[in-house]
């Protein structure tokens, strides 16, 4: 399986609305240009893989333009701010869009993991 991107950083406090929305996420500084989106991906930390939906972009529903990754690690839930992880693309799901609320915003987030969990499980890749 080869991958999209790949991009490191450390995680940084958001504005924490993921935790809100019942989804907390990792966030870090993003330098590379790439395209806004959900992405199937891994999210690497202390050498250990995680199974992940990352979001690059702006925030359209909450009308935001600062450009971002937000990677929420699937089944995993530890404090990791601070810690550098690295985070590998490896499936373009659907692009960015603004939700008119954050009821059909968590709906489509429910798809999105269903969708990086059957990604993921149609392929041979198993996290270390």
């Amino acid at each position: 399986m080869k991958p999209l991107f790949t991009f490191r950083g450390k995680v940084k406090k958001g504005k924490e609305r993921g935790k809100v929305l019942g989804f907390p996420t990792a966030n870090i500084a993003l330098r590379k240009n790439i395209p806004e989106g959900i992405y199937a991906s891994i999210v690497k930390i202390d050498n250990k893989e995680y199974f992940a939906a990352t979001f690059i972009g702006s925030a359209k529903t909450f009308n935001e333009t600062d450009y971002k990754a937000e990677s929420y690690i699937l089944d995993f839930d530890k404090n990791i701010y601070g810690k550098p992880i690295t985070v590998t693309l490896f499936k373009f799901l659907r692009g960015n869009k603004k939700f008119n609320s954050e009821e059909k915003l968590i709906s489509q987030m429910k798809q999105d993991i269903l969708a990086v969990r059957k990604f993921f499980n149609s392929s041979s890749y198993r996290v270390l």
